[in-house]
Order: structure tokens, then C-alpha cells, then sequence
């Protein structure tokens, strides 16, 4: 059955829809969640959250995007709310103090590197650069996006992004060098 006829069978509270787009989904949602929660139990919660969300909101999906976009969106948005009600404090900057950030840099991972060490390089960014780095890397987001979503500026989202794969490129470069 297609994603539209399910969407369709949701709206009119079809539980049966509801799990055939749930099982169709879950596992993509839990993917994304676990990017932004490193504990595995918040992760689930947050995307069974953000299924709840989906189905209660339905009626606002109008298929201007793909269903797996909007509900990305949702699941993403729910990890943050999470991560801000962990009192997650993200890195206040003053315009004065901030410059322009060229984001088409110098930006490439040593042949050797493997995802592993990638995805742990960026699990051990400092929170605030680490979301807009996955925001920004992972999820394809622009910097406009990213400051409505974590209520920042687009200048602080660039320099989050820039210091975040300055950070990237020194702990990659270091294990390029077995230091």
C-alpha cells in the first residue's frame, strides 16, 4: 500500500494505517533520533513521541513534502526539545564578536578515515556544535533552518558549524597521525 493511501487511512483514524505507516517508518525515525540522543532508551522514546505528534497533527501534513520529510522534521524537532529540557545551554554570541564563516572551506576527510571515526569524532563535539554540525552535515539543514530550530542566529549557526569541523578536522588529523 502506498505512503498517500496510508496518510489518507490515518486521517480517518485507521489504527491499522497507523501501524503499517509506523513499522514503515520506525526504524529510519530511530536512526535520526539516535543521532541527537546518545542514550538508546531516549531515542525511542523521543521518536515514539514524535509519532504521537505525527498522528495528533496529520490533518497539517499537506504533502508539499514527503511524509518521510515532515516526520523527520518532527522527530528532529522533538530530540532538540529533549536535549533543551536537559537544560542544554548552547553557546550565546555576540554579533559583534562573530565573522563571516566561508562554508564552501577546505573540507575533506583522510582516505583512511572510517565512518566510525567520524560519527564518534562528532559525538565528542561540545553539544552546541555537535547538533548544528549534524544539522548541517547529516540532515542537510541551512543555516536559516538551523537558527529557527535551535532559536540562535544564522551567524552563530555558521560559527557553531565552523569551529565544530575545525574540531572535526584536528581529531581526524590526529588519528591520521596516530597522535
Amino acid at each position: 500500500m502506498s505512503t498517500q493511501v496510508l496518510v489518507e487511512q490515518c486521517k480517518a483514524n485507521n489504527r491499522k494505517a497507523q501501524l503499517a505507516l509506523y513499522n514503515q517508518y520506525c526504524d529510519g525515525m530511530y536512526i535520526v533520533a539516535s543521532r541527537y540522543l546518545k542514550d538508546q532508551a531516549a531515542a525511542e522514546d523521543a521518536m515514539q513521541v514524535a509519532f504521537i505528534k505525527a498522528f495528533k497533527k496529520l490533518e497539517q501534513f499537506k504533502g508539499d513534502v514527503t511524509f518521510g520529510a515532515w516526520l523527520k522534521r518532527i522527530v528532529i524537532n522533538t530530540c532538540l526539545d529533549v536535549i533543551k529540557a536537559k537544560k542544554a545551554q548552547f553557546q550565546s554570541l555576540e554579533e559583534e564578536t562573530l565573522h563571516i564563516v566561508d562554508d564552501n572551506d577546505d573540507w575533506e576527510v583522510p582516505d583512511e578515515t572510517t565512518i566510525d571515526a567520524v560519527k564518534a569524532a562528532i559525538e565528542s563535539l561540545k553539544e552546541s556544535y555537535r547538533v548544528v554540525v549534524k544539522l548541517y552535515l547529516l540532515e542537510g539543514y541551512d543555516h536559516q533552518e538551523i537558527a529557527d530550530i535551535l532559536g540562535i542566529t544564522e551567524s552563530a549557526s555558521r560559527t557553531n558549524l565552523h569551529r565544530g569541523k575545525q574540531k572535526l578536522k584536528q581529531q581526524l588529523k590526529h588519528l591520521r597521525h596516530g597522535t
